[in-house]
């Protein structure tokens, strides 16, 4: 797996772990919850619970594609290998989710998805 690839698949992980923090941390401030196109505080309360399963989601991809890319610098690099395209290929088809369901969010959208697309780009090339 090349340099590349696993620096593109550790900053997507990061961007996964910011998300986990805006959902499951921060998500009733309004500052953050205006970023996911909610109107209110009683909004942002309803969805709560939701936002924080979904930050949660997107802390263990993370974590996998971290643990992916710490294997691959081992005896495990298959392993390795495998479990970065599975962590990115969830935060790439998620981020397709994202935007088939609404194309307000092309620009996050783009953003959970790109370097996930381009880590794994590189490791199938």
């Amino acid at each position: 797996m090349s340099p590349l690839a696993q620096v593109f698949a550790v900053i997507a992980a990061l961007i996964h772990v910011l998300f986990f923090v805006m959902e499951s941390i921060l998500f009733t401030r309004p500052k953050v919850w205006k970023r996911f196109g909610l109107k209110s505080q009683a909004e942002a309360d309803v969805m709560k619970s939701m936002a924080l399963n979904q930050g949660f989601y997107n802390l263990f991809l993370a974590v996998g594609v971290f643990v992916g890319v710490a294997l691959v610098h081992t005896t495990a690099v298959t392993s390795g290998v495998t479990a970065v395209l599975f962590g990115c290929g969830c935060m790439l088809a998620a981020a397709l989710v994202l935007v088939s369901n609404n194309r307000r969010f092309l620009r996050a959208s783009i953003m959970q998805g790109a370097l996930p697309l381009l880590a794994i780009a590189l490791v199938v090339l």
